[in-house]
């Protein structure tokens, strides 16, 4: 059986920490930064530790080698 791959698109969106949790950038930074308010920005910078069910389907599914 070939090995498996690690996703292109999840190499540059995830990443784990030392103890195995996937960290993942805050979500609804991308575009219409107009509309949303200078506290969301603020606490919107940086990086979060993915909730576990959805940090473990992305260990499964997109990062089998890490």
């Amino acid at each position: 059986m070939p090995k498996m791959k690690t996703k292109s698109a999840a190499k540059k969106r995830f990443s784990l920490t030392a103890s195995g949790k996937v960290k993942i950038p805050v979500a609804g930074k991308r575009h219409g930064m107009r509309k949303r308010g200078n506290r969301f920005l603020r606490q919107a910078s940086g990086t979060v530790i993915a909730f576990e069910g959805d940090a473990r389907k992305i260990k499964r599914n997109f990062l089998p080698n890490g």
